[in-house]
């Protein structure tokens, strides 16, 4: 895209009447943005759903024009990526977003080219189960090195990110505001890593501020990126309950965390699982299964290394010499051989898998790491 393209682009996302999804349909028609603001009159009209208030805008281009210059100094002077929706190296699943967004602002060493790219949300309060949740899961899924998109939000965001960071994962910060800033102000501190390996998008000039509105926009785009979205914890209501709604309108794959139906921050979770727009997940096993991903040859061949210094307590012991014995299990056989009732086997065997010890197959059949 030149320069002069993307000026217009600009100019025309800044028209407030002219959506995503009107702005591909004018650039497809007259073949370029430029050409949209010189086309006739006539001929704009004549275009399903223009009518003469978006013409009458597009006429005093130039007041678009001049704060699309603005846009573009910022932009040169930050050094900032610009990815269009027509052109290679914008996300490819986005591509297919409806309401994707005409252009894409990038900052740090992204790589959308990866096909395993995976969405992780939830609520600003999490709890330890959540967290817990979400380092186990990272580490599972290290040999498949998805991309791990999210909001950097607090709670769920920023712990998946953290947690990216940690495992070596490739992770992007989807933003509900201009480039300029970093809200919530004191995630700052963990933009320099995740700039090393992923990085930040927004479809937001430097000129917006993180409005409640905006970030119900930006979830169109951590939903319309990924192969899949997970939600870790979640009230009844809440911006991720969005997310997953937007992922399942685009025919993703959307993944719950079950949590007892006491638990404020599980029932949106539960609620997904019930009403059939979530995959239950327990761990990446599920993920994995749902996804069909297959590990490289390589990491095939590779021994899986037990975690070292786990204390299992006399019960948890029981059980795991149990499956260490007869190999993989389903939950009612390990209760019948372990003589427990199956609730509390179920019970123990997921902190079994929180400890990295055990893992679930589907079909809940468990078997030893």
């Amino acid at each position: 895209m030149t320069a002069n393209e993307l000026l217009y682009r600009l100019a025309l996302q800044r028209i407030s009447k002219i959506g995503d999804i009107t702005a591909k349909k004018l650039i497809a028609h007259c073949g370029s943005a430029e050409q949209v603001f010189k086309e006739k009159k006539d001929r704009l009209l004549k275009i399903d759903g223009i009518g003469v208030s978006i013409y009458k805008e597009l006429s005093s281009g130039s007041r678009f024009l001049k704060e699309a210059e603005s846009e573009m100094k910022f932009i040169d002077d930050e050094s900032i990526c610009v990815q269009t929706f027509d052109e290679s190296g914008y996300p490819e699943k986005l591509k297919h977003c409806i309401d994707g967004p005409v252009l894409l602002f990038t900052k740090g060493n992204i790589n959308f080219d990866k096909k395993r790219i995976i969405s992780i949300v939830g609520t600003r309060n999490i709890t330890t189960y959540g967290m817990a949740f979400c380092e186990t899961l990272l580490a599972e899924l290290v040999p498949f090195e998805p991309v791990i998109v999210s909001g950097l939000a607090y709670g769920v965001d920023i712990q998946a990110h953290k947690q990216a960071v940690k495992n070596n994962l490739q992770t992007i910060a989807c933003l509900a505001h201009g480039l300029n800033q970093i809200y919530p102000k004191i995630h700052q501190k963990y933009v320099t890593e995740i700039l090393k390996n992923g990085g930040l998008v927004t479809d937001f000039w430097s000129t917006s501020q993180p409005e409640r509105e905006n970030f119900l926009q930006r979830n169109r785009i951590i939903a319309g990126m990924s192969e899949a979205t997970i939600v870790v914890e979640s009230a009844e209501k809440g911006g991720s309950l969005v997310t997953a709604d937007i992922a399942h309108s685009y025919n993703r794959d959307v993944f719950a965390v079950p949590g007892r139906v006491t638990d404020k921050y599980s029932s949106g979770c539960n609620q997904l699982i019930r009403s059939e727009k979530a995959h239950l997940i327990s761990s990446a096993a599920d993920l994995v299964y749902w996804l069909n991903w297959d590990l490289p040859e390589l990491e095939k061949s590779k021994p899986i290394q037990k975690q070292l210094f786990v204390q299992l307590t006399h019960e948890e012991q029981k059980l795991f010499d149990f499956l260490n014995n007869q190999g993989q299990q389903p939950i009612d056989l390990i209760a019948l051989g372990c003589e427990m009732p199956t609730n509390k086997v179920a019970t123990l065997l997921l902190n079994m898998e929180l400890q990295g010890v055990i893992r679930p197959l589907p079909g809940k059949v468990f078997e030893v790491i």
